[in-house]
């Protein structure tokens, strides 16, 4: 299914700040298809003036939909449906005076004229499901005028509003909570589940009559609510805009539509949600991440501890195999200290492998000895790995360039040792690259008795599904590649 912005790029005239008002119209029109009680279609006009695009469709959360297919992308020609080419043309509000039957069920269509600044750049067509109409309650008699003020404004060119936007993914919808206040800011008309939602803030009562923000205003304190100003100006209806507040035990998401269907106002429709559940999911989930980073600190630093035990006793060695053992063993330990030290500081489960690499090349060469005329550098991404990938590269990324640091090179030899690393279709490839001696006569890998080579191989097979490729290098050295699925 084509978007918005290819199908305005494939077949209107429309600009940017056109389409940007239709996104901001999009937006909110779940509101306008509750309220109404009806599927939205956005309409586009054909650059060629042949007809009309559908751009987007909405279908209702109170009622049945009069589409039961998707109608994004079809085209409908001049003249086929006259009350199109009327509300384009003539910019106002048109309404069939008898209803269409689709698939056996009659629809109620109108059409509503996109108005930004002077010009109409689009139409939006409402469908009405009229089995589902029955003898109107107060409730929804309160939703189709209030659905009728923004139909007019959309006309009008004053719905959307531009400027701030909810910041809130969770902001609430028509049947979570819906009141009707007036431009005095009392209310009109408040909705069972918006009584309810009150009455778990503290309220006992109706709310016919009462301002929001008074009522609010007293069983909020202050410090779990906005400033004053901003909460006179979404209670009172008088900003576009939404707010949180609540007790110490309920929290609320309020959004405000200030209504101006002729361009005056004359009250708001205002929509309040329960968020406690919400609330209390996330600071779990917060105290979970912090208690996940704090164990990969308390991991790193007994990592750091136990690294610091075996130099420490590598120092006591007069035996050079067993010192060599015990300082290899510093940089495996190491290397895996660092990726926790990264998880720790991180606020997901992976890791950004680049400064990872970098750090581990940075630690091969300053403890090796030789190191000090040696340059490891990286090039390419590894990107994001997840945690557990992201340890077991680490290891085999520190054993190779271990192996390029011991073996390619003679002592006090210079060179420099490249990590090389890219990602495609799903799959990591890096290597490790140097410009020593390369390798000798007659290597052969798979017989290769070498711990680190034997602790890569394991590694790379096992733990990643990958494998590993030894060879000659471009810079004459010698190569290690490694392919791993991610």
């Amino acid at each position: 299914m084509a978007s918005l912005i290819e199908l305005v790029r494939a077949h209107t005239d429309l600009d940017e700040d056109d389409v940007a008002w239709l996104q901001l119209l999009q937006a909110d029109w779940q509101i306008i298809a509750d309220l109404s009680f009806a599927d939205l279609v956005l309409w586009l006009p054909d650059r060629d003036g042949h007809g009309f695009w559908a751009g987007g469709q909405m279908r209702p959360t109170t009622g049945p939909t009069a589409y039961t297919d998707d109608v994004v992308g079809t085209f409908v020609p001049s003249g086929k449906r006259p009350h199109l080419d009327i509300a384009y043309a003539e910019g106002r509000l048109v309404r069939e005076g008898d209803p269409e039957w689709r698939d056996d069920v009659p629809v109620r269509a109108e059409t509503i004229p996109v108005r930004r600044g002077q010009e109409v750049i689009a139409v939006v067509g409402r469908h009405t499901n009229l089995l589902g109409v029955r003898t109107p309650s107060r409730l929804e008699l309160t939703y189709l005028q209030t659905a009728a003020d923004l139909t007019q404004m959309i006309a009008g060119g004053h719905f959307p509003v531009p400027g701030q936007r909810s910041d809130h993914a969770d902001t609430p919808r028509v049947g979570d909570g819906f009141l009707r206040v007036d431009e005095q800011g009392r209310v009109a008309y408040a909705s069972p589940n918006a009584l309810s939602v009150y009455r778990r803030l503290g309220h006992s009562g109706d709310l016919d009559g009462l301002r929001l923000s008074e009522v609010t205003r007293e069983l909020v304190p202050p410090r779990l609510r906005p400033d004053e100003e901003t909460l006179s100006a979404v209670l009172g209806g008088r900003a576009n805009r939404d707010a949180e507040i609540g007790t110490d035990s309920v929290s609320l998401i309020v959004r405000a539509i200030p209504l101006r269907p002729h361009g005056r106002l004359i009250g708001a429709l205002v929509l309040v949600r329960d968020v406690t559940d919400l609330r209390r999911r996330d600071r779990e989930l917060v105290t979970k991440d912090a208690t996940i980073r704090e164990i990969h600190h308390r991991v790193k630093n007994n990592l750091q501890t136990v690294a610091a035990l075996l130099r420490l006793q590598a120092r006591r060695m007069s035996n050079p195999d067993a010192k060599a053992a015990l300082e290899e063993a510093v940089r495996r330990v190491g290397s895996i200290a660092i990726v926790h030290e990264t998880l720790s500081q991180a606020g997901e489960e992976s890791v950004e492998f680049d400064e990872v690499a970098d750090r581990l090349g940075g630690m091969v060469a300053d403890v090796s000895s030789v190191g000090a005329r040696l340059r490891v550098h990286r090039e390419g991404s590894f990107g994001v790995l997840p945690s557990e990938t992201a340890t077991t590269v680490a290891m085999v990324l520190t054993e190779l360039v271990q192996n390029a640091v011991e073996h390619g090179y003679a002592a006090g030899s210079a060179g420099t040792i490249t990590m090389s690393a890219a990602r495609t279709d799903g799959r990591l490839t890096f290597t490790v690259d140097d410009d020593g001696q390369g390798l000798p006569d007659g290597f052969d890998a798979a017989g290769s008795t070498t711990l680190g080579l034997s602790i890569v191989g394991t590694l790379v097979e096992s733990e990643l599904g990958g494998r590993l490729t030894l060879g000659a290098s471009p810079t004459g050295g010698t190569r290690a590649e490694i392919d791993v699925p991610v």
